[in-house]
């Protein structure tokens, strides 16, 4: 097979996209279409559905596996590629780090500074997402290491425990629950992360456990805006108790302790694809972060 062709048809379903495919590969657009015609011709099988009007380009079920081959293929490429360059000692190079904004924000800085510290020479990248497209990021081989709250979805993703991030239900000072506190709790205005989140998993989880029927929601993209929007009045929320402790020392949140297991906690952890090695650099970030800070 022309691994030439089938990069160039990787690159064109993974954009969806033929121009987007030329701009990524610097080709010319019909460069593209000819690689593609010549993929189709040798393995006697269509696998494009070219875009018509009204309609977006699709894979065909051929398509669709060897998409699957393709994407293993550049992601073993890039292993390779990365083990070799991180064979100079760690002297040059790039990690990027797939996390979600409370890693990123609150769990991360510590242990990255001991690593710039250690290892000046590697950059280092930070790329903040919900847990769901953390890891679609790091099946496409985009991220060197996924740190996120949710577990995995994919059966191809390995978790590892690395933290345990402690959460509560937090309200406006100035609510005041019943006596009948899942009542109180079914009646209120709740916010939510979006789907996807490792936080909204884990308040779903929540909820449901303790029979709490959510009626009135809305859906904000941050931790740090549900937790300024309760503290406003706008409703109440579960949120991980680092992003709401200066708000608490404020008074201007309170955490339900009533709560049956009202101090919640939540697993951190790091991801990795089954059967891919590390590049060395993210191994070095690894033994960082299984450390003490």
């Amino acid at each position: 097979m022309n691994l030439n062709a089938l990069r160039v048809f990787y690159t064109v379903a993974k954009l969806q996209s033929f121009s987007g495919a030329a701009e990524t590969l610097f080709i010319s657009q019909p460069a593209v279409s000819k690689a593609l015609k010549e993929l189709e011709h040798q393995l006697s099988l269509k696998l494009i559905e070219r875009a018509t009007k009204g309609r977006k380009l699709a894979l065909t079920e051929g398509g669709v596996a060897l998409y699957e081959h393709a994407r293993n293929i550049f992601a073993i490429e890039k292993t390779a590629i990365d083990d070799i360059k991180s064979r100079t000692g760690l002297k040059r190079g790039t990690i990027v780090i797939g996390t979600s904004t409370t890693i990123a924000s609150y769990w991360l800085p510590p242990y990255l500074a001991r690593f710039c510290s250690a290892y000046p020479n590697i950059k280092v990248e930070v790329k903040v997402e919900n847990t769901e497209k953390i890891e679609h990021a790091l099946l496409e081989c985009s991220i060197d290491l996924a740190l996120v709250e949710g577990t995995p979805a994919e059966k191809k993703i390995v978790p590892t425990h690395w933290q345990d991030d402690l959460m509560s239900v937090v309200i406006p000072p100035h609510f005041k629950p019943s006596h009948n506190l899942n009542e109180w709790l079914s009646q209120q205005f709740w916010l939510l992360r979006e789907p996807g989140s490792g936080t909204r998993e884990m308040s779903v989880k929540m909820l449901e456990k303790q029979g709490i029927k959510v009626s009135n929601s809305m859906q904000l993209g941050s931790n740090e805006a549900i937790a300024r929007s309760v503290a406003q009045g706008m409703g109440i929320a579960i949120l991980p108790n680092v992003v709401t402790e200066d708000l608490v020392q404020l008074k201007k949140l309170k955490r339900l302790s009533q709560v049956k297991g009202g101090m919640l906690s939540r697993p951190l952890y790091q991801l990795q694809c089954r059967g891919r090695s590390s590049s060395h650099s993210a191994e070095a970030l690894k033994r960082i972060l299984f450390s003490e800070v």
